[in-house]
């Protein structure tokens, strides 16, 4: 196992591609903290599943867009595990606004947007750097989104959020070398339950995906994985999608 002896934080991790990346990394070693801010019964959910496959876990609730809650957070991941190796910020937050649409994107949707999705890791990220500075391999991987390379997605703020990610992404990679390597991996379309989207649209959307099928959130884990062992790559952003936003069409 890949992780052995690791301890590793997944915001939002209890549910879809979170919850993924959580039986993974508790698949290849790793004792896993699984974040949740309102969904604790999915979180434990996710924890007695590792638990029963042999893992190690625990739910801990923090709401990341407040950094003071991040703190009690990671002190009580600390507290009982003594440390933190991987941090994956994968929390997030987006309703379905067609981007024509400027009038409705209010200053409620701009502000819980980025406050769960770039500032929430942001304050992840400061309050997890004294900790992983101790450990030697240490990575974060933020889940960021095809939409912010392509501006497209859920909704504009939603795009530009995830830009956003991508960008601190490559200034904390080198903000933190050598001692930390910070990679971004980016979804496309995946069959969750993120922004309410429809059957209807993930059906349209893998006819024109290049492998003919969509990307899963195991294979947003896949990904996540690599970010956390390949010891020699920092900076990046791996895009996700079955191939759409390099070789498929764009309608």
């Amino acid at each position: 196992m890949k992780l052995t002896d690791k301890v590793a934080l997944v915001t939002g991790g209890g549910t879809g591609i979170g919850r993924a990346i959580s039986l993974l990394l508790a698949r290849e070693g790793a004792k896993v903290a699984v974040n949740y801010s309102k969904s604790q019964k999915e979180a434990e959910a996710t924890c007695a599943a590792i638990e029963a496959a042999g893992g190690t876990a625990m739910a801990v609730q923090g709401n990341v867009a407040e950094e003071a809650s991040v703190k009690g957070m990671l002190d009580r991941v600390t507290g009982a595990w003594g440390g933190l190796d991987v941090l994956v910020n994968n929390a997030g937050w987006s309703t379905r606004i067609p981007h024509r649409r400027l009038d409705l994107l209010t200053e409620e949707v701009w502000d819980r947007t980025l406050n769960t999705n770039l500032r929430g890791a942001f304050y992840c990220v400061r309050q997890a750097v004294p900790l992983l500075e101790k450990n030697p391999g240490a990575a974060i991987i933020n889940i960021a989104s095809v939409a912010g390379l392509k501006g497209q997605g859920s909704s504009m703020v939603y795009a530009a959020s995830k830009g956003a990610m991508i960008t601190m992404t490559k200034s904390l990679a080198r903000a933190l070398a050598p001692g930390i390597r910070v990679n971004a991996v980016c979804p496309g379309f995946v069959r969750t339950h993120f922004a309410g989207w429809t059957e209807e649209a993930f059906s349209a959307a893998e006819k024109i995906t290049p492998l003919a099928r969509l990307a899963t959130a195991e294979d947003i884990a896949e990904a996540a994985l690599l970010c956390a062992i390949c010891k020699g790559m920092t900076g990046e952003a791996i895009v996700v999608d079955g191939g759409m936003a390099a070789l498929g069409r764009q309608d």
